[in-house]
């Protein structure tokens, strides 16, 4: 099947669950900003988990098929419509040749994730399909996606075909959905959960009970790479010298204007400013579905509560798993 980018929006880029092994070589691991969004979307069309889909930003992309699929939208509500209808989520949808999905503006979220039933065809790069756009490596041309593209999914396997029977059985969707308010939160105001920084003790005692108490604004200095934080300033009790180190998707950065920034799924492989803390990978979906002018607060959080919500939410898409292999077969 080949789809045709009628409207990319904002910023659309093919991604799966990211680059690994090459961080030291600096490559970054990429990937999906909201990835139990991502890998939702693949099992209701009977992919692999870590199949590549497409990412949409916010608003705009238009796309329309040569041929009959299966396709299924998860994430935040961007007002998707099929040939002007609304366009069920969080289930399998059976979408026709000639038809039009668009996007229009989210209203709940920030990103949608759209899977295909026998994934996208792109060349992997270090055996990953994510785009990596400084780079320029990975999905269509390492970059996002531009008017006038097209991109091939690949021939339904016969679990891709069994789904699709089922969907076309049931008027051109499935009508049932998973339920995903338990995996991840669209509302525009959070509480994201936070273990101390390798850092976090050299910060005044002020800025240190700061960042549990007072909430912040994620400015519109926000992409891939990075949130930048606006409110109350945090600041170093002395100052010292801090070599390069490791960081990872979710960790807190305090610069010298005292604001903070939350390194994203494109971060660098290593950074020099001081680690206040850490987002807890539990929740790093629901922070990637915060719109510009979103308010966070942070709470402290244990390493055994961290590893506790992590451990749950791993379970409870094994049991989603389950449930739309067991609709399947019904």
């Amino acid at each position: 099947m080949t789809v045709n980018v009628l409207q990319p929006g904002l910023l659309t880029t093919i991604q799966d669950l990211g680059r690994y092994g090459s961080q030291k070589y600096g490559v970054i691991v990429s990937g999906a900003m909201d990835s139990y969004s991502l890998r939702v979307a693949n099992l209701l069309v009977g992919n692999a988990e870590g199949e590549g889909a497409l990412e949409i930003t916010l608003f705009g992309t238009t796309l329309q098929f040569d041929k009959d699929s299966l396709l299924a939208i998860t994430g935040g509500d961007l007002q998707a419509t099929i040939d002007g209808e609304k366009a069920p989520m969080w289930r399998p949808i059976l979408i026709r040749k000639g038809s039009i999905l668009r996007f229009k503006s989210a209203i709940n979220g920030c990103r949608a994730y759209v899977a295909f039933a026998g994934g996208i065809i792109v060349p992997p790069i270090m055996e990953s399909k994510s785009t990596y756009l400084r780079a320029g490596i990975g999905g269509l041309q390492g970059r996002a996606l531009r008017k006038g593209d097209t991109f091939e999914c690949g021939e339904m396997s016969a679990l891709n075909q069994s789904f699709a029977q089922q969907v076309e059985e049931m008027t051109e969707h499935a009508t049932w959905s998973v339920n995903f308010s338990a995996l991840i939160n669209l509302q525009q105001v959070q509480t994201i959960r936070v273990l101390k920084g390798t850092e976090f003790t050299r910060f005044d005692q002020d800025s240190q009970q700061t960042l549990f108490s007072e909430p912040y604004t994620l400015s519109t200095q926000a992409d891939r790479m990075g949130y930048r934080l606006e409110g109350p300033a945090l600041s170093l009790a002395d100052t010292f010298e801090l070599l390069s180190e490791s960081v990872t998707y979710g960790t807190i950065q305090i610069p010298p204007n005292g604001q903070p920034i939350i390194l994203m799924a494109d971060r660098q492989t290593t950074g020099g400013y001081p680690k206040i803390g850490q987002i807890i990978s539990a929740d790093l979906s629901s922070l990637a579905q915060l719109q510009p002018t979103s308010t966070i607060h942070f709470k402290e959080v244990s390493l055994e509560e961290a590893e506790n919500e992590l451990l749950k939410k791993e379970r409870l898409l094994d049991e989603l798993k389950m449930g739309i292999q067991l609709k399947r077969l019904q």
